[in-house]
Formats: C-alpha cells, structure tokens, sequence
C-alpha cells in the first residue's frame, strides 16, 4: 500500500528539510546585518536609480531654458545656478541627504522594534553586553549610509557621463559623502533619543529629520531671517560639486553626532528594557 501511494511522486519532489545557513551569525553586528540587508538592498537599489536618472537629465534640465523667476525661487536655497549640469546636480543632492537622513531613521526603528518584539531580551541572555549591541547597531548604519552616498555619488555620475557630460567623478563622490555629515548628526541625535525616551524614539527620529529639511525649504522661500534658516542642519552644507564642500561645518555636525552617540550608549547601558 505505501509503495502504491503518489505522495511524493511528483515532478518536484518536496523537501522536508533544510540545511541550517548560519552565515552572519558570528556577532550582533553581523545578525543585524543578515535582518537588514534586504531592507538595505532596496535603498541602494532606489537611490542609486534615481541618482542615475537625474545624472542622465542633468544636461537637459541645464539648458532647458529656466525662466528667471524659477531661477530666483532656486538661488534662494543658497544653490546658485542650475544652468549647468553640476549646478543641477548640486541642487538636486540635497535630497539625496535627505533620504540618507531618512534612512539612519529606518536603522533606529529597527533597532527599537527589536527590542519591543523582544527579541533583544533573548540576544543579550548571551554574552552580549548592551554597549557592544548598540553600538555595532550604529557602525552598520554608519556603514550602511557611506554605501548609499556613494552609490548616489558614482550612479548619478554614470548617468551624466552616458549622456556626455564631462564632470569630476572625484568632484560626484565628494557629492555623495557630502550626504555623510548631516546623517551622522541625526544617527546620534536619534540614538540618543532611543536611548532616553525609547518608546517615543522612532517618531523623534522621524520628526526632527521632516521638520528640519521642511525649514530648510520653507525658510528660504518665505525669506525669514538667515540665523532662524540656520538652525538646520541643512543650511550648512555646501551644493557640491557646483560649490566647494564645508569641511568646518561637517565637522561640527560629525562632532555632535558622535557626541550624541556616546551619551547613548552611556545611558542605553542603565535602562531597562522596554516592551511594546
């Protein structure tokens, strides 16, 4: 009777079980990787083709003849021209930093839904200790957003250059890590806000990262003072590669967010864990 049965005796067998697969699992840093790549995956695939989209446009948007009005609206951002392809590029990469930012947000979300699923509580049974999970939680973020900067950076030159464009590659990198500083700035800032308050940490991340890049618009439009516009973050970074990149104000921002990171991993060490 068992030999007469058709279990089994199809064209594609099934498979009752599996190998184990245990690559990544050798750190808590290495298991966060294996949980995100797939997440990072997709913002290198959308920045990247954005980025090279933009870079293939550059030439066209340059000389499409911008009325001087629009041109107007746009210096007052702090860009300068868009007439030629690199003063394009350099007002466009701000958004860019923008989604950068955006990003590091997603990477404290992830990290406070691990814990909140209570996962983490299972992670630091082992010989784990809370300082070395965070902070390699804020490495992999670190490391996460120099891939997508450069990606940008090299994607949206390749888009320029397929359509003849002669600009730096150097100069379109530089571009690129120039979305570096303001992240690390806000990866601390929010670290440090799941460190102290962490059921609320997600929707600080989130809100500070909205609000500021929304002032930097809406600031420069409505034409209010300069030192209120600069209480952004964004206000201080250079339009590369149209402008020179600001060396003093990304190390500020890179001070202060690494600032903000070591307060967090102080204070993550003498908290509780926190459930939903």
């Amino acid at each position: 009777m068992r030999r007469g049965r058709d279990i089994g005796a199809g064209l594609l067998a099934p498979r009752d079980s599996a190998s184990a697969d245990l690559r990544l699992l050798s750190s808590p840093m290495a298991l966060a990787l294996r949980g995100e790549r797939g997440s990072l995956l997709v913002w290198l695939g959308g920045i990247g083709g954005f980025a090279f989209v933009l870079g293939m446009v550059a030439t066209s948007i340059s000389s499409a003849g911008i009325s001087q009005s629009v041109q107007r609206v746009i210096a007052k951002f702090g860009s300068g021209s868009i007439e030629t392809p690199s003063g394009y590029l350099g007002f466009v990469f701000i958004f860019f930093i923008f989604a950068v930012s955006m990003f590091v947000c997603a990477q404290v979300s992830a990290a406070r839904h691990e814990e909140a699923e209570e996962r983490l509580d299972t992670l630091l049974a082992e010989p784990v200790g809370r300082r070395g999970w965070l902070a390699g939680r804020l490495l992999l973020a670190v490391g996460a957003c120099a891939a997508l900067a450069v990606s940008a950076g090299l994607l949206a030159w390749a888009g320029a250059a397929s359509q003849g464009v002669s600009i730096s590659l150097l100069r379109m990198l530089e571009a690129g890590a120039n979305c570096l500083p303001v992240a690390i700035l806000f990866l601390g800032v929010a670290a440090l806000g799941y460190a102290l308050v962490p059921r609320a940490s997600v929707a600080i991340a989130y809100g500070l990262v909205s609000v500021a890049f929304l002032w930097q618009l809406v600031g420069s439009l409505l034409g209010v003072p300069s030192w209120l516009v600069e209480l952004t973050p964004f206000a201080h970074v250079g339009f590369v590669p149209a402008q020179p990149f600001r060396p003093g104000s990304a190390a500020v921002m890179v001070g202060i967010g690494l600032l903000a990171a070591l307060s967090s991993l102080w204070a993550f060490a003498r908290r509780d864990l926190v459930g939903q």
